[in-house]
């Protein structure tokens, strides 16, 4: 009798058995997305927003480490003047990183004559 509920108790436990390399498998995959999927795309979109956002007037770098000023942009390209005179047509996923951002022009100050006291 003891015999058989060895025999039970192994056929059971052989059971759980074949359920483990599923779950590491999954738990794989699982640790994979979190650590590699995920940040890719998060620097991605990172560049996507940047690279929509340029404006003339912003210093930035190529991926070639070319330090210009955008001069123009169009649809698909930047127009970047890397010396005085000097501007070249670059593909906006080409641009690396904004060093220095254009100040925005700020609005005139006018004085109200009711504002202003004599």
């Amino acid at each position: 009798m003891g015999r058989s509920v060895t025999v039970l108790y192994a056929a059971a436990g052989g059971g759980a058995g074949s359920f483990t390399p599923i779950l590491m498998i999954a738990l794989l995959f699982g640790v994979m997305y979190f650590m590699m999927i995920r940040p890719q795309q998060k620097r991605r979109r990172e560049a996507e927003s940047m690279q929509s956002n340029l404006g003339p007037g912003d210093e930035v770098v190529t991926i070639g480490g070319l330090y210009g000023t955008v001069t123009g942009i169009e649809d698909d390209t930047v127009l970047i003047e890397v010396a005085p005179g000097v501007q070249t047509r670059y593909a906006r996923p080409a641009i690396a990183r904004v060093v220095t951002r254009a100040e925005l022009p700020s609005e005139p100050v006018t004085e109200d004559a009711d504002t202003v006291k004599e």
